[in-house]
């Protein structure tokens, strides 16, 4: 294992894919805001694929630690909206 480390705090960036419905972006902001609540939802930034099936939406955080952000990972991914989480 080459990588580096994370230290705590940092800024950590997250990406949530899934198929583009009316409700993924809600859930998937109710899901960071509860892990992440000094995180302001007017920063994340969303995007739709060339043809609108689906939706990627961009979070950069300031996770405290790495349990914070595994716990935010896994509840984004048992989420049936979505399909990935980077």
């Amino acid at each position: 294992m080459g990588g580096k480390l994370l230290k705590f705090p940092t800024d950590y960036p997250l990406k949530v894919v899934g198929r583009s419905d009316d409700t993924l972006r809600g859930r998937a902001d109710a899901i960071v805001k509860k892990h992440a609540p000094d995180f302001d939802l007017a920063k994340a930034t969303e995007r739709r694929s060339a043809n609108g099936n689906f939706l990627s939406i961009s979070y950069m955080i300031h996770a405290e630690s790495r349990e914070q952000v595994t716990a935010l990972a896994a509840e984004l991914s048992a989420c049936d909206s979505v399909l990935l989480v980077i």
